[in-house]
């Protein structure tokens, strides 16, 4: 089969299309012959040497989406032919709170989805939803568990409740703001980019502040009003996070799923003590959460945000798209059987 192989650590050109052997299902496993695959922020890690445990060549790739082609034994042969998207995460452990040690992303250790055919657990295939095409159901997965687990499973948002989104634009924080919408909550964002907060806007923010232009913790504050929010859902992290401390409301909730801009910053732990802050971590999700997930946007009749659609010959042009930050949703790869 062809597949793109990461087997030097360095820009995007060091991704490169190959013939790969073909993978064998083992049991409990299926083959599924894809359609479609997205990018993640993950994979660009990796590519960089930003992500622990690297051990090349690996095709990266955690999203797809596609038909099953083989089955290995013990597995329904009726699930041959059935169009699936895959669930990226694989034994979580029985502790739903937090994933074992065992937990690992599709992408590494496991070849993943930057591939015609990729193997994983029978468990981690469903149905595909009806209303998706294979690029959009390819955008679904590792965004929209990640932002599901953040929204509902961590930060239990409620109707009426004010969440400010940092970081609008990327492929999981537009389904933030789309799952926090559709449960019924004022949703705000900020962005670097008045065109990004834009197209938030469409998506159901209320409004938005480019943090380019001025402190957007106070730009905010004034159009929330009040206290401030209820949640401050962030992924940008570094500086970022301790400004979402102090915009956050006493008694408020802050959500951090990732730190695009690095891990360290200034943080006022008064902020957090004084204002009986509840701070909640949270990485990808459950199968539980994955298939509440799916159902919820079934129920919601939510779409992926697709900023582009790339061929998988062209994966290291895709990646060069997401390292320079210009799209709004997820970076899609067509796949091509032949």
């Amino acid at each position: 089969m062809k597949a793109v192989v990461l087997r030097e650590i360095g820009p995007p050109t060091n991704l490169k299309l190959e013939e790969v052997p073909d993978p064998a299902p083992g049991p409990g496993e299926v083959v599924v012959q894809l359609k479609a695959a997205a990018l993640n922020h993950r994979d660009a890690f990796i590519r960089q040497g930003l992500y622990a445990g690297i051990t090349l060549p690996i095709i990266l790739g955690s999203d797809g989406a596609g038909e099953v082609a083989a089955v290995g034994e013990g597995v329904d042969r009726s699930l041959l032919g059935r169009a699936v998207v895959i669930d990226p995460g694989m034994d979580w452990g029985p502790d739903e709170r937090a994933q074992g040690r065992a937990y690992r992303i599709l992408g590494l250790p496991d070849n993943g989805t930057y591939a015609q055919r990729v193997k994983v657990p029978a468990a981690n295939v469903h149905p595909k939803p009806a209303a998706l095409s294979f690029e959009e159901a390819a955008a679904l997965p590792l965004a929209g568990l990640t932002a599901y687990r953040a929204v509902v499973t961590r930060a239990g948002v409620q109707p009426g409740e004010t969440v400010v989104v940092t970081g609008a634009g990327g492929g999981v924080s537009s389904f933030v703001l789309q799952i926090a919408h559709a449960i019924g909550a004022r949703v705000f964002v900020t962005s670097g980019s008045d065109e990004k907060i834009a197209r938030a806007r469409q998506l159901g923010a209320e409004a938005g502040v480019n943090y380019r232009t001025g402190d957007w913790v106070k730009g905010l504050g004034g159009l929330i009003g009040g206290d401030g929010p209820d949640v401050v859902v962030d992924s940008v992290g570094g500086e970022t996070f301790g400004q979402a401390l102090a915009l956050a409301r006493p008694g408020g909730r802050v959500v951090t799923y990732g730190a695009t801009t690095g891990a360290t910053g200034k943080l006022e732990v008064r902020r957090i003590f004084w204002k009986q802050l509840t701070i909640l971590g949270s990485t990808m999700g459950t199968a539980r959460d994955f298939a509440s997930m799916l159902a919820f946007c079934d129920r919601h009749a939510l779409r992926p945000v697709v900023d582009r659609v790339f061929p998988l010959a062209e994966a290291a042009a895709a990646h060069a798209r997401m390292d320079d930050a210009g799209q709004f949703g997820k970076i899609v790869l067509r796949i091509d059987s032949r």
